[in-house]
């Protein structure tokens, strides 16, 4: 069976790869699963400079899934290539780095800085940042800002560029085509849907940002509607995320227009979920005579 797929102009050994921010940079999951086998690893957010991430508690479980409120925290660019750049030059899998910022300024540093490092493929821009110089509005919610920074960042790299769009907007379609039209090379999606918990003990919010992103198969129908929605006005490549817990779920994202898929919050469950999705998928492909993945993609639309 051939599940090679082409994403951006490249081509990945197969279409499983990770969310951002669920597999730090591989290395931490590589006792669990054999990182080889991937078709890409996507890194944690990277910023110019080091973010210290939110107050605690930052975790917290919610029915068929996670809230989480980390903020991005990271070391910064120059200490995550220090960190990380000599283990992605050993392994086999394309490396994407997620990009993010509070100023288009920030993206754009980000970007020409992993530009000038052999090792990383791909570049994913996390739209989901609060841009300061717009009052703490995302860039992603907005289409002529998700349009603005795509741009700017386009011109910074020649590296493929890959846009994750958020759920937390009224029309996925229009920020979708606003990001291809600005020059992204493919989309990911989703990110995470904004939520919270309350403490009914202490009459409080349970995450010390109070609001978080919910994660996980409870998020699964709205991925799944976003990604069919923008496989149909859209001509560039899709990552389908949002809920990914087995080889089934990840073809009816590929079924729904998802060229690729990442699983993201089920490696907190399963470290080897990755491996379970990417078996699961080639057993289906073998039970129903099924050559190539390719043959798939879409199926539903």
């Amino acid at each position: 069976m051939n599940l090679s797929v082409k994403v951006a102009g490249l081509t990945w050994q197969n279409p499983v790869t990770v969310a951002s921010g669920t597999f730090g940079s591989g290395r931490e999951y590589a006792e669990y699963v054999d990182i080889n086998r991937l078709g890409a690893i996507t890194t944690k957010g990277v910023s110019p400079v080091p973010w210290a991430g939110n107050r605690t508690p930052r975790v917290a479980e919610s029915y068929g899934g996670m809230l989480n409120s980390i903020g991005l925290q990271n070391p910064g660019v120059e200490q995550f290539i220090a960190n990380d750049m000599d283990f992605f030059r050993e392994v086999a899998p394309l490396i994407i780095v997620n990009v993010c910022g509070h100023k288009i300024e920030d993206y754009c540093h980000v970007a020409r800085r992993l530009s000038q490092e052999d090792g990383i493929d791909m570049l994913e821009l996390n739209i989901s940042c609060p841009n300061i110089s717009e009052g703490g509005v995302q860039f992603g919610t907005n289409w002529k800002l998700t349009e603005s920074v795509v741009r700017e960042v386009r011109k910074a790299t020649r590296l493929p560029l890959i846009v994750k769009l958020t759920p937390n907007v009224t029309d996925i379609e229009v920020i979708a085509k606003a990001a291809e039209g600005a020059g992204a090379d493919a989309l990911s999606m989703i990110n995470t849907l904004f939520g919270m918990r309350i403490d009914i003990k202490r009459r409080r919010p349970v995450l010390g940002n109070i609001f978080g992103g919910l994660s996980g198969p409870a998020i699964k129908p709205v991925a799944l509607r976003c990604v069919y929605q923008v496989a149909r006005c859209t001509k560039i490549p899709i990552i389908g995320m949002g809920g990914i817990m087995t080889g089934d779920d990840a073809i009816e994202f590929i079924m729904a227009g998802a060229t690729a898929v990442a699983v993201g919050t089920a490696n907190f469950a399963n470290p080897r979920a990755t491996m379970d999705v990417l078996e699961g998928i080639e057993d289906f492909m073998s039970k129903n005579g099924i050559d190539d993945i390719k043959d798939i993609i879409g199926a539903a639309l």
